[in-house]
C-alpha cells in the first residue's frame, strides 16, 4: 500500500474454500502461525496484510457500477471478460468466475483480519487496542461487501476458517452479520483516533460513517427486527446519529475543487474519510490480478488504443450511459470532472481513440489513467490512484436519507444536500417528504457517479428495476459461486440465492 508500507512477512493466510481446483491436496503452510504474535511489532506486520485485501476490492467497484443503470460493461467485444458482460445483462448465473473472484478475495481478506482477532488476547502492549479494532473495521468492511453481494454468507468470527472446516459451516443470516459488524464498528469508534499519523489507517471517522451506510443497508424489507433488536425507522435513527458525529466533530470538509477530487496529486485530502491505498511499485499480470499493489480499475476504465494529451490508454470497459451523462442539471460543475466526453474531448484537442464494444462516447474520468501516472509492469494494472471509498459528500448525503427517511428531521436533511448542490453550483431546493427522499437519490447518483455505489443503492431503496434487464426477488444480490458449493459439499446445506 502506498503510505501503509507493506512488508514481506512469512505468513501464509489461507484462501478459504479454494483458490484452486487442486487446494484440496495442499497442506496448510500456516501451522506454525501459533508461534507468531509475540510483540506489537508483529501484530502490525498481520494487520498490514489484512489491509492489503482492500486493494483486491478494485472489481467490487467496477461491477457495483456495471451491473446499474450508469456504465455499460464496454471493452473490446462482446465475450471480453465474459463475466462483466454477463452481470451487465443481469444474466450471469452461478458460473460466473468474476462473482467467484469477489467471494474468494473477500474470504481471503477476511481471514486475515480473523488471523489477528483469534490471537488478540495472546500478547499485551500499549497499543493493542488500537490494533485490534483496526482489524475488526477490516473484517466488518470486508463482510459487509459479502453480504451486499450475496446475501446470507458463511459466517466465521475470531478465528481462521481453515482447509476442513467449509465441509461444517453454514451460511448465516445477513441479520446475524449485520449485528457482529455493528459491533466491530462501535469497538471500531471508540478505540480509534480521529486522525492517525500513517495514511491509509482507519481512524474513529471512517469506522462511524461505515457504521452508518450499515444502518441505511440493514434496513431492508427481509431483515427481522426480532434478531436484528431495531425496526427500520430504529436503524434510520442510529445512522442518522453516527453521521451526524462525523459531520459535526470530525476533521472533514467538502473539497473546495471539485475537479481536483480524483487527481492522484490530492489523494488523502480533506473530504477522504476513508481511502484504499494503490502504489506503482509492485504490477501484476493477468493471471494474478489481486496479486498487484495498484489500482487495476483505473485501466480497465481507460480510454481504448488513446493518444493525446492527459490521459493514457486502457481497456475501455464500464462505460457511462448517455442517459447517465444527460443526468446532470445545466450548470452542474461535476459532470465533466465525473464523465469524459470523448468526442469533444478530441475535438478540442486532436487527441485519438478507437471505439471499443458498446461505445458511448463517455468513460468513467473520476479513474482512468492521467499522464505522469509513474507505473511499473503492465500500466494498465499497476496504476497508483487510490479509491475513495467514503467521501464526506457521501457521509453528507447518507446522513439526509438517514434523517429524511427515519422522520427525524427534514430541515437537516434538506440543510445537507444542498451543502452538496452548492459545492456543485446548483441551486438550493426546498423539498420535503417523499419529494426530498427523491432529490436525496438522485444527488447520490451524480455526486457518486462512478465510485461503486449505484447498483446498491439502487437495490437498498426498492429501485431495481430502473437496472435494464433486473428481475425483482433474484438480482437483488447475486448467486453464490457454484464451484465454492460443491468444494464445500454443502449442496445439501447452502441453498442457493432464489432464481439462480
Amino acid at each position: 500500500m502506498k503510505n501503509l508500507k507493506l512488508k514481506n512477512i512469512l505468513i501464509a493466510f489461507l484462501l478459504i474454500f479454494s483458490c484452486s481446483d487442486d487446494f484440496v491436496n495442499v497442506d496448510s503452510l500456516d501451522q506454525n502461525s501459533e508461534d507468531f504474535f509475540n510483540s506489537e511489532a508483529e501484530y502490525q506486520e498481520a494487520l498490514v496484510a489484512a489491509y492489503d485485501g482492500l486493494q483486491w476490492t478494485y472489481v467490487n467497484v467496477m461491477l457495483g457500477e456495471i451491473a446499474s443503470d450508469n456504465t455499460l460493461c464496454g471493452g473490446e467485444s462482446a465475450t471480453d471478460v465474459i463475466g462483466f458482460q454477463e452481470i451487465d445483462d443481469m444474466i450471469h448465473t452461478p458460473n460466473n468466475s468474476n462473482l467467484r473472484d469477489i467471494w474468494n478475495w473477500m474470504y481471503g481478506a477476511v481471514n486475515r483480519a480473523n488471523f489477528i482477532l483469534e490471537f488478540q488476547n495472546k500478547t499485551d502492549f500499549p497499543n493493542k487496542n488500537s490494533v485490534i479494532a483496526q482489524a475488526k473495521f477490516l473484517r466488518a468492511y470486508y463482510y459487509f461487501e459479502l453480504v451486499k453481494w450475496f446475501g446470507d454468507v458463511p459466517f466465521v468470527v475470531d478465528k481462521r476458517i481453515q482447509f476442513g472446516d467449509q465441509f461444517t459451516i453454514d451460511r448465516t443470516s445477513r441479520d446475524v452479520i449485520y449485528k457482529q459488524m455493528e459491533d466491530d464498528l462501535i469497538f471500531a469508534a471508540a478505540n480509534l483516533p480521529l486522525v492517525q499519523a500513517e495514511k491509509g489507517r482507519v481512524t474513529k471517522g471512517a469506522a462511524q460513517a461505515l457504521l452508518g451506510k450499515l444502518y441505511l443497508h440493514w434496513a431492508q424489507p427481509w431483515s427481522q427486527p426480532e434478531v436484528s433488536g431495531y425496526s427500520d425507522n430504529e436503524k434510520f435513527a442510529k445512522a442518522a446519529i453516527v453521521l451526524e458525529d462525523v459531520i459535526n466533530n470530525g476533521p472533514y470538509d467538502l473539497l473546495a475543487d471539485y475537479s481536483t477530487m480524483f487527481e492522484n496529486d490530492n489523494e488523502n485530502n480533506i473530504e477522504s474519510v476513508f481511502e484504499v491505498q494503490y502504489t506503482d511499485k509492485e504490477g501484476a499480470g493477468f493471471g494474478c490480478l489481486q496479486c498487484s499493489e495498484g489500482n487495476v480499475a483505473v485501466g480497465f476504465n481507460g480510454i481504448r488504443n488513446y493518444t493525446g494529451s492527459t490521459f493514457d490508454s486502457g481497456f475501455s470497459f464500464n462505460v457511462p450511459t448517455q442517459e447517465m451523462y444527460d443526468d446532470f442539471e445545466d450548470g452542474d460543475n461535476r459532470k465533466d470532472v465525473a464523465i469524459l466526453n470523448i468526442v469533444t474531448w478530441a475535438d478540442q484537442t486532436g487527441a485519438t481513440y478507437s471505439e471499443g464494444f458498446e461505445h458511448t462516447g463517455f468513460y468513467n474520468r473520476k479513474y482512468i489513467a492521467r499522464k505522469g501516472d509513474l507505473n511499473t509492469g503492465d500500466a494498465n494494472l499497476t496504476n497508483p490512484n487510490n479509491y475513495r471509498s467514503i467521501r464526506f459528500a457521501d457521509v453528507l448525503l447518507m446522513a439526509a436519507e438517514a434523517l429524511n427517511r427515519g422522520g427525524v428531521s427534514d430541515t437537516r436533511a434538506l440543510a445537507y444536500l444542498n451543502r452538496v448542490r452548492t459545492r456543485a453550483g446548483l441551486a438550493n431546493v426546498s423539498f420535503t417528504g417523499t419529494n426530498l427522499t427523491n432529490a436525496i437519490y438522485q444527488e447520490r447518483r451524480v455526486e457518486l457517479v462512478g465510485e461503486g455505489h449505484r447498483f446498491f443503492d439502487l437495490v437498498r431503496t426498492g429501485q431495481g428495476t430502473k437496472i435494464p434487464g433486473f428481475t425483482p426477488n433474484k438480482n437483488e444480490i447475486f448467486p453464490i459461486p457454484l464451484i465454492e458449493i460443491q468444494l464445500a459439499g454443502a449442496e445439501d446445506r447452502w441453498q442457493q440465492n432464489p432464481g439462480y
